[in-house]
């Protein structure tokens, strides 16, 4: 009888755990929608060239469907684009990378002195980016580039920039016959010791050691020549310094503000522009130089020159650029002591509420529409300075909740025109 009795509660549980396992598997399968999109993305593929023996060591039958991608999550929310400078530079430019970044570079100096020879981009910048990139190989990103780049191609804001980085990704286990378990980066896609996107390492990666495979994961000797073949192919200048921190006069017109607009470097000198703290502008008249306030004119003014850039190229944040460059001037120079940036208090927006500026800004204009995806970018920017102008605000570029309070009372008829009030009647 216990016999029977238990084989019944064995079937019982054998039922439940079935069932349980069935729920959870209906639960997680992907939709129709998704296995129709994921074969067309497989079949492009193979048009553009990739064989069918990489796509299935690829996927392995695997269709990485997520109901809610993790890697979706972190595109929405880029750290680079929701703290201020001072915030950002501070938590990647502190005290205890200073000391570690010169001693990496003590060691570089020596080992790959002929690198920096031959393609003339300086060893304290190539160490900056390691240390910033993935704090000198110690992160390098565990995510599965597969999944994470098939989940970002799907209905995300920027598919199309992402199934070319998957594309990429097949690309490069197709010519150098790596595993898709060796593709291992962040969530965006960037790999290696210095974060390569796929379609940069296509492009620049450089084998250095000999062994016909550009090994930027696990070959630090690749991944520092590919470093400094990438930013020599960007246009790097070797005797050109990046910019520096200034001081603006009181008097300075904040529509100059910006990288596309330029100027001589005498012509901001002849209108009051000096290095922090009153110091000499030390840089030749001739150079090609524009005025930055990535926190707005309330921020640090930096007035940066063509290698600036450059980095800019490499990752498109102005915080980013600003973290490498002030660590690379730490490590040229060992006797710099670390301070910190001041952090101003300021209104800081979130994605909402900049995505609401995108929104409103599209609504005034017929040409030039932005991306309503709630970033602060170059563009942008620009078309804050242009709605800053036409509510008679200073033309900083940086959306503040004078900006945001004005869009909200806007009138159509009106415009940010404030209607007078009527005065309220005396009492009899």
């Amino acid at each position: 009888m216990k016999k029977i009795c238990s084989l019944i509660f064995s079937l019982f549980l054998c039922l439940c755990v079935s069932s349980a396992y069935s729920a959870t598997k209906t639960s997680v399968e992907e939709p129709k929608e998704w296995t129709t999109w994921l074969e067309n993305l497989k079949r492009e593929m193979r048009v553009k060239g990739i064989s069918q023996n990489t796509i299935d060591k690829a996927y392995k039958g695997k269709s990485y469907y997520h109901k809610a991608p993790e890697v979706v999550k972190y595109d929405k929310k880029q750290i680079e684009f929701v703290l201020t400078t001072a915030n950002y530079v501070n938590r990647l430019v502190n005290k205890q990378r200073v000391q570690e970044a010169r001693k990496h570079y003590a060691v570089l100096k020596k080992k790959y002195k002929k690198l920096e020879e031959q393609y003339n981009v300086p060893l304290n910048y190539i160490t900056a980016f390691w240390g910033v990139e993935t704090n000198f190989g110690q992160n390098k990103g565990k995510f599965h580039l597969i999944d994470s780049l098939t989940n970002l191609s799907y209905k995300n804001r920027r598919s199309k920039f992402f199934k070319n980085e998957l594309y990429n990704v097949l690309k490069i286990m197709d010519k150098t016959n790596l595993g898709e378990d060796k593709m291992l980066g962040s969530w965006a896609g960037a790999m290696g010791h210095f974060q390569f996107m796929p379609s940069t390492y296509n492009s620049y990666a450089v084998d250095y050691d000999g062994d016909k495979i550009p090994d930027i994961w696990n070959s630090l000797d690749d991944a520092i020549a590919s470093a400094e073949n990438y930013l020599t192919k960007l246009g790097w200048k070797k005797t050109e310094p990046w910019g520096m921190r200034v001081d603006l006069p009181w008097s300075f017109d904040f529509k100059d503000v910006g990288r596309q607009i330029t100027k001589n470097v005498g012509d901001w000198k002849k209108i009051g522009v000096v290095a922090y703290g009153g110091g000499k502008l030390n840089f030749d008249d001739d150079l090609k130089a524009s005025i930055i306030l990535p926190d707005g004119r309330k921020g640090p003014a930096y007035l940066v020159l063509s290698n600036f850039k450059r980095v800019m190229i490499w990752n498109h944040s102005d915080n980013y650029a600003i973290a490498v460059v002030t660590l690379a001037d730490y490590i040229a120079d060992e006797n710099k002591k670390w301070n910190p940036l001041e952090v101003a208090e300021q209104y800081v927006m979130n994605n909402e509420e900049i995505e609401l500026i995108q929104k409103f800004y599209n609504k005034q204009v017929k040409d030039n529409k932005l991306k309503e995806d709630g970033k602060l970018g170059p563009k942008t920017r620009e078309a804050i300075k242009f709605l800053q102008k036409k509510a008679k605000l200073p033309q900083d570029g940086y959306p503040d909740y004078r900006l945001l309070n004005k869009i909200k009372n806007y009138d159509a008829k009106m415009g940010f025109t404030v209607p007078v009030q009527p005065r309220k009647a005396k009492r009899k």
